[in-house]
């Protein structure tokens, strides 16, 4: 009897250890606890005999270590899932392969966000060594894609939009500087900016989405630069008392796929998964659809023979086409050919062959400037340049006055009576399409350039290396003291005269000098010179 007590006894502590074995196990799959790269620390595995067995789950989840992320990371996750997944977002609005770039300049980011987690936990490489090469292997590869698909897609009617982002990639290689990083941010964006203006321009009059997707590009390198500045003002740095970069690596990388890795599926009985169902042969595939022609790309030689005995029939081919009656014959009916309904003139074909060798028919000339739509007039700053286009007079102000900047360059396009004061020394100037437009200039780093603008006015106040004129008819150029060493250039000019200060330091009246217009070539012992013609009274 007391060994059927005894077993009872047993028996009853086998059944509450079994409850609070059960108790402990998780019921679903925990999500993973790495945010900074490193995976989470393992669970406990059974308790020693004697020790107190926790009752739930939540024992068990406090043991998992989460390292906290360093500032910097911080600060770069927010760069990412702010400008950056606004900009992504943008790209998927217009689609295609501006959407397929922007997935790849995402997985550039996280392959630098990686190689900033590396730096926090790893001493510094050699630069030249394998180790800081396989580090910055994913950041380069992915940077690599960016630009290929540009490459790949030069016929593209957004290659402006692709070559835009692939120039700005590089700005990722701010981390492989060891001084004055920002410095690559700032050029960067200046080679961005070369494309993305040109984009802007194109698209803004007629689609915004476009120069939106521009400018929030542009707003990844303002945060860039100021996140830089803030943690990295005169370089990367690295963990002078960190491990192995190598080892570093590979812990990221480990924790990285430890992170991204799916649990498995679980059914309702806590058993395997069902396997998935086997895939159906006995649907044949239909068969492939015929070519555009009608014809079978194999053809059976026995169709070839069949063709050419038809055509050995001779005369009996034709012996099935009908007979024209000559009273419908136009070549012998005058009358029927002038009231055909065949139109007289050519009949246009996008075929060149249809069109023999027959001269193509001319395009619609373009109305006249008088005759076409007056757009509004416009005073903007489009990056670098200054787009000033569509005056006609002064405004109302005044004259109409722009302050430059070295690196500004300034368009003037379809202005009229128009008196422009450039204040300040900028880059460059060209005038295009403009009529009695009068510039006033303070100094220039290049040149101006004018081209088919008739009764064109410049006073030069400073130094101006370089005048262009081109179909120009009629200009009157005022150089100062400071501007006499100018170059003007001259190509199918008229009546263009420049206007001399008195020399020394004297007080007068300007003095006009005339461009020659009239040249004269001759050719002496074999060599052509030419020289001015001069008219002797």
């Amino acid at each position: 009897m007391a060994n059927m007590n005894n077993l009872t006894t047993l028996i009853k502590r086998l059944e509450a250890a079994t409850s609070r074995l059960e108790d402990m196990m998780p019921t679903g799959s925990e999500p993973s606890a790495a945010r900074n790269g490193l995976a989470s620390l393992p669970e406990s595995g059974l308790t020693a005999p004697g020790a107190d067995v926790p009752n739930g789950p939540s024992s068990s989840q406090s043991q998992l270590a989460v390292a906290p992320l360093p500032p910097a990371i911080d600060d770069f996750d927010t760069l990412i899932n702010g400008d950056v997944k606004t900009f992504v977002n943008m790209s998927e609005e217009i689609g295609g392969l501006v959407a397929e770039q922007s997935a790849a300049v995402l997985r550039a980011f996280a392959a630098e966000r990686k190689f900033l987690i590396v730096t926090t936990k790893a001493k510094k490489p050699d630069i030249q060594s394998p180790v800081y090469m396989e580090v910055l292997k994913d950041l380069q590869s992915t940077m690599g894609i960016v630009n290929d698909i540009r490459e790949a897609n030069r016929p593209s009617p957004l290659f402006g939009h692709l070559t835009t982002v692939s120039e700005g990639i590089n700005v990722l290689t701010w981390v492989a500087i060891e001084t004055k990083p920002v410095d690559t941010i700032t050029e960067s964006l200046s080679s961005a900016q070369f494309w993305g203006n040109r984009v802007i321009k194109e698209y803004k009059e007629k689609d915004q989405t476009h120069v939106q997707w521009v400018q929030t590009f542009y707003r990844i390198f303002t945060s860039l630069t100021s996140y830089v500045k803030q943690h990295y003002p005169s370089g990367l740095t690295w963990n002078p008392d960190g491990i192995d970069p190598q080892q570093a690596n590979e812990e990221v990388n480990n924790s990285n796929q430890s992170s991204t890795r799916s649990p498995p599926p679980q059914s309702s009985t806590g058993g395997p998964p069902p396997p998935p169902p086997l895939p159906n042969f006995s649907n044949a595939p239909p068969p492939p659809p015929m070519p555009p022609n009608g014809v079978s790309a194999s053809r059976n030689p026995s169709d070839m023979g069949a063709v050419f005995d038809e055509i050995s029939k001779g005369e009996a081919v034709t012996s099935k086409l009908r007979r024209v009656d000559p009273s419908s014959q136009t070549h012998k009916n005058p009358s029927l050919r002038a009231g055909s309904a065949v139109p007289a003139g050519p009949v246009r074909s996008d075929s060149s062959s249809s069109r023999g060798n027959r001269s193509p028919i001319p395009g619609t000339k373009p109305k006249p400037e008088s005759m076409r739509a007056k757009k509004p007039p416009k005073k903007e700053l489009e990056g670098n340049k200054w787009l000033i286009e569509n005056y006609d007079g002064n405004p109302p102000s005044g004259m109409l006055e722009i302050k430059a900047h070295i690196s500004h360059s300034i368009l003037i396009s379809r202005c009229t009576k128009t008196t422009i004061r450039v204040i300040g020394k900028a880059n460059a100037i060209s005038l295009d399409n403009c009529t009695r437009v009068s510039l006033i200039i303070d100094s220039l780093v290049s040149a101006v350039d004018v081209i088919k603008s008739p009764k064109f006015e410049l006073q030069v106040l400073g130094m101006l290396p370089t005048i262009m004129l081109d179909q120009v008819d009629g200009a009157a150029v005022y150089l100062g003291r400071e501007s006499l060493g100018t170059e003007v250039f001259t190509s199918k000019c008229t009546g263009v005269n420049v206007n001399l200060p008195p020399p020394g330091d004297e007080e007068g009246d300007y003095v006009e000098r005339a461009l020659p217009e009239q040249m004269k070539h001759v050719v002496r012992d074999g060599v052509m010179f030419s020289e001015i013609v001069e008219h002797a009274g």
